[in-house]
């Protein structure tokens, strides 16, 4: 199963040229990294990027992801994926934009 991570262009930019990303400052905050699957992806999007330009979406497979990766309830009880540690950025597959909707609205595109 893949999942997927929304962040700021120049932030994977800086993770990919140091090999690994850290996570956001909400990220560090939390303890974890916030990911998002498929079907979760558009509206984390909508709720906490909307208005923020220059977004990428990292795609990586959940099980190269080892014991790091919890699934825990979030969002009305869904459960999410969050990341204890580090990502190795050689783990993601995938590198997408999510260019602004006209109501500012990151979107996410076709995903896995």
């Amino acid at each position: 199963m893949r999942i997927y991570k929304i962040l700021k262009r120049t932030d994977w930019e800086r993770a990919y040229d140091a090999s690994l990303y850290e996570g956001s400052d909400l990220d560090r905050r939390d303890g974890f990294i916030h990911f998002s699957t498929a079907a979760q992806a558009q509206e984390t999007a909508r709720r906490h990027f909307a208005g923020q330009a220059g977004l990428v979406v990292l795609e990586v497979e959940a099980d190269d992801l080892g014991d790091g990766l919890r699934w825990e309830p979030s969002r009305g009880g869904a459960l999410f994926p969050h990341l204890y540690g580090t990502l190795d950025a050689g783990l993601v597959r995938n590198v997408a934009d999510a260019p602004l909707d006209p109501d500012g609205v990151p979107l996410i595109g076709p995903l896995a």
